[in-house]
């Protein structure tokens, strides 16, 4: 794998956004054999190469407007633009395109894709002052760096030819292409913002772990022969064939993302379960980082192992273990949705059978507030939520049953005390 930063737009290419472009392949674990090259910093080579084109004849100087191209294809009835060698202090420099025959594209992916050759304009290569355009470039590096085999978005299937044309000129072999079908959200439009997370920084925020977004989007447009789903890297590498890889545009559905990030989270081991976790809230929120690396280890390997079969992201995680780690947050909703009449006698006789319970694990819990529900006309929900609600201060949580025992019995009874003197005082 070769890194290219194809860096000739200076206005787009800021040290941030390359540095983007890093943290982003860094992230998700891909690593590269050569680079990264600068595509900017080989405008000398770039130079050199269009020389060598003016000079054997390929390539020609022409200062025409664009209003003197578009007056010339009118004249020759919508033809791809041919122009004359002239000198000028500003011209651009133009390869020329035959005015017969196809530019055939072998794509691996699409088949045989034709362009005749009378339809495209002499390309421009280099401007006058002498910068080169993408396509040059593109060209003339994936030459020098030995490129076997170019595999990108569809969008760039309408560049291929002209990149054809530029390594035929240079006398090149061209790579192998396949242009992959590019990414639309489950509605069928093109994938954006209102589909979930469009960029991996965003993935990576969203508390995804790069291995389950590697095996997400391994699968998008391709798939094994026995429709295996969740797969290792390592098994990604051994099993992928270009050949299987379709042409329907293929969907993005971040739904089915969490789904298998969920699988793959539950499939880690608790300290590395507890460490994922750890690495999140410091990208993302120093105070919980903070609360969360304080706590005791016993503490932070309980609260992830009670929400675990639970959470399918690791941004879902610290909202559903916070009570653990900080007292219960002020969620006037759902108070007023839950503490309603009768909840206090109804949380009184939870904090009953919770005292002096041995011992205070989930399974006792379970069995004794499910013994309570049983002989009462209590429903499940009308103990169980005053009692979230008392410990948490939010109607969600992880099983009420595990919450109990890993929040423990001295401070489960004081948020209950404390939930009871204010259903007392309103």
């Amino acid at each position: 794998m070769v890194l290219r930063i194809e860096d000739t737009d200076r206005e787009r290419s800021t040290p941030g956004n390359v540095e983007q472009i890093l943290d982003a392949l860094r992230w998700l674990g891909l690593d590269w054999d050569e680079g990264p090259f600068s595509q900017y910093e080989r405008r000398a080579r770039h130079a050199e190469l269009v020389e060598e084109l003016v000079a054997t004849g390929r390539a020609y100087r022409d200062p025409a407007s664009t209003e003197d191209v578009r007056a010339w294809k009118k004249a020759h009835g919508g033809a791809g633009y041919r122009g004359e060698p002239r000198d000028a202090e500003a011209a651009a420099v133009r390869l020329r395109i035959p005015d017969e025959g196809e530019t055939v594209v072998h794509d691996l992916i699409r088949g045989e894709i034709s362009f005749e050759n009378r339809l495209q304009d002499d390309l421009v290569i280099a401007r006058s002052d002498g910068s080169v355009l993408y396509n040059f470039a593109v060209a003339a590096d994936d030459a020098d760096m030995r490129v076997t085999d170019v595999i990108r978005g569809d969008d760039h299937l309408s560049n291929t030819p002209k990149q054809l044309l530029v390594l035929a000129a240079l006398g090149r072999t061209p790579p192998r292409y396949a242009h992959l079908p590019l990414l639309h959200g489950p509605d069928g439009s093109k994938l954006s913002k209102r589909h979930g997370a469009a960029s991996v920084q965003e993935l990576a925020a969203g508390g995804y772990l790069p291995e389950a977004v590697r095996n997400y989007l391994s699968l998008l447009g391709w798939g094994t022969d026995d429709d295996t789903t969740l797969m290792s890297t390592e098994e990604l590498v051994k099993r992928f064939s270009i050949d299987r890889v379709g042409a329907a545009s293929a969907v993005f559905d971040e739904k089915k993302l969490r789904w298998m990030n969920g699988r793959f989270m539950r499939e880690l081991q608790l300290d590395a379960y507890e460490a994922e976790v750890g690495k999140l809230l410091d990208r993302t929120d120093r105070e919980a980082a903070s609360s969360f690396g304080d706590a005791t280890p016993e503490a932070r390997a309980s609260a992830c192992a009670i929400v675990r079969e639970k959470a399918q992201t690791l941004s879902e995680v610290w909202p559903l273990v916070r009570f653990l780690f900080e007292p219960p947050i002020d969620d006037p909703a759902a108070w007023r949705k839950v503490m309603t009449d009768g909840a206090a006698d109804r949380l009184a006789a939870a904090r009953r059978e919770l005292d002096g319970l041995e011992p205070f694990d989930s399974n006792t819990v379970e069995t004794r507030l499910t013994a309570l529900v049983d002989r009462s006309d209590y429903r499940p929900k009308d103990v169980y939520q005053p009692l979230r609600v008392a410990l948490t201060g939010t109607t969600i949580s992880p099983g009420i049953f595990e919450s109990v025992a890993a929040l423990g019995r001295v401070e489960t009874l004081a948020r209950v005390d404390t939930a009871l003197a204010r259903l007392t005082q309103t």
